[in-house]
C-alpha cells in the first residue's frame, strides 16, 4: 500500500484562476473521496492523479516517487470510470484481461488473476458471457474487475455509480469497498452523491467552484462543518445567525439567535468567537424539537409535514426564514398551521465559517 501526495496541485486554463486547487495526503490503504456539486474540480483532480491531465502547478507522488509527469500507464493505477469503458466486441474475461495483456502477463497466471478478480466481484462463471447480455450492475462489477485485476497501487474510481438505480447504489458501494479493503488498494472516489461518500470514505474533501472547505472523517463533516456551505450540502442544516454573548471557562459559547432565544454551543476552532462577534450556525434538522415558549429559542408556525414511517419531517417559518425540523412519529405531533415553539439540546449546534 502507498500513499498519494498532492503538493500544491492546481489546474488552470489559458490565463484564468486555477479552477481548482489542493495541497493533502492520502494514507496508504485509505478510501478518500473527492465530494462536491457538478464543476466544482473533483473529476479534474482525479484526472490528474490519474495522468490524463497536467497539472499547472505542484507535484504528485506516489509513496516517494513523484509521477507528475509520467504517462498514464506508467502510473500503477486501475481506473473505472462513469460509463465503465468496456469492450462490447469481447467476452467479460476478455474485457478483465485487457490490463494483463498490455503488461504481458503469463497465460497460466493470466487465467488465475481473472477468475480471482472475477470472484471478488461476484461474477464467477461469468467469463464467457458477452458485455451485453449482463446488466448495468454486472458491467459496473466488470469495470471493477478490469481495474483490480492489475493490482495496482492505486484505485481511481470517477462516479462509476451515477448509472444504477437507487437499490443497485446501495449494494455495489459495499461491494466496491469490501474489494477495496481486501485487495489492500489505496482508493480515490469521485462522487456528487452525499450518501456514497458518507457512507464508503475513510475521510472525505467537500470542494465548491475548485475551493476545499473541509477534509475529514464522515462523521465529523456531518457533525462538526467547517463551512455553512458543508454544512448544508452534507445532508442537511439550518444555517442561522447569531451573536455571541460570552464564552465560557469550559469552552461553551453563549449565543443569541438573530430574532430568537438563547443557546449553547461548543467552542469551534475554525470560528473566532468573541463577545459581540457575529457568528453563524448550523442546526441539523434531528437536533430540533418541539418545546414550550420558556424553553423555546425560535417560535414559529408550522408550514408543512411530510410523514416518512419512523419520523416526521416539518418546515417551521420562523419569521423570514424556514427551518427544516425532524422528530418522531408522534399522535400528538403539531399540524400545519399550528403555531410551535422550537428547542435545541446544549451542545447540539455547531458554529461555522460563513
Amino acid at each position: 500500500m502507498i500513499t498519494v501526495q498532492l503538493d500544491n496541485v492546481t489546474k488552470s486554463y489559458g490565463d484564468n484562476p486555477p479552477t481548482v486547487a489542493m495541497d493533502l495526503t492520502i494514507g496508504a490503504g485509505e478510501f478518500f473521496t473527492l465530494l462536491g456539486p457538478s464543476g466544482c474540480g473533483k473529476s479534474t483532480m482525479l484526472r490528474m492523479i490519474a495522468g490524463f491531465l497536467q497539472p499547472s502547478s505542484g507535484v504528485i507522488r506516489f509513496g516517494e516517487k513523484e509521477v507528475t509527469d509520467t504517462p498514464p500507464h506508467k502510473r500503477d493505477t486501475g481506473m473505472v470510470f462513469q460509463n465503465y469503458a468496456l469492450f462490447p466486441h469481447m467476452t467479460v474475461a476478455q474485457n478483465v484481461a485487457y490490463g494483463l495483456g498490455i503488461r504481458k502477463v503469463a497465460k497460466a497466471e493470466r487465467a488465475a488473476r481473472i477468475e480471482k478478480a472475477l470472484a471478488q466481484v461476484g461474477l464467477a462463471g461469468y467469463g464467457s458471457r458477452r458485455i451485453d447480455q449482463l446488466s448495468g450492475g454486472q458491467q459496473q462489477r466488470v469495470a471493477l474487475a478490469r481495474a483490480v485485476v492489475i493490482e495496482p497501487s492505486v484505485l481511481l474510481l470517477d462516479e462509476p455509480l451515477s448509472n444504477l438505480d437507487a437499490k443497485l447504489r446501495e449494494e455495489t458501494r459495499l461491494q466496491i469497498r469490501q474489494v477495496q479493503r481486501e485487495a489492500g488498494i489505496t482508493g480515490i472516489y469521485v462522487t456528487h452523491d452525499q450518501a456514497e461518500a458518507m457512507a464508503m470514505s475513510d475521510r472525505i474533501a467537500v470542494l465548491e467552484a475548485g475551493k476545499v472547505h473541509q477534509i475529514a472523517a464522515p462523521r465529523e463533516i456531518y457533525h462538526r462543518p467547517a463551512t455553512a456551505f458543508v454544512a448544508r450540502f452534507i445532508g442537511n442544516s439550518n444555517v442561522l445567525s447569531a451573536t455571541v454573548l460570552s464564552v465560557n471557562d469550559d469552552g461553551g459559547v453563549r449565543l443569541k439567535l438573530d430574532g430568537g432565544g438563547e443557546l449553547e454551543v461548543p467552542a469551534a476552532p475554525h470560528v473566532e468567537a468573541v463577545a459581540g462577534a457575529g457568528v453563524q450556525v448550523s442546526i441539523r434538522p434531528e437536533q430540533l424539537g418541539f418545546g414550550s415558549a420558556q424553553e423555546g429559542i425560535l417560535s414559529g408556525v408550522v408550514k408543512s409535514l411530510e410523514f416518512t414511517g419512523a419520523s416526521l419531517n416539518y418546515e417551521v417559518e420562523c419569521g423570514p426564514a424556514t427551518l427544516t425540523v425532524t422528530v418522531p412519529d408522534s399522535l400528538d405531533a403539531p399540524r400545519e398551521g399550528d403555531p410551535v415553539h422550537l428547542v435545541c439540546g446544549r451542545n447540539k449546534a455547531w458554529m461555522v465559517q460563513p
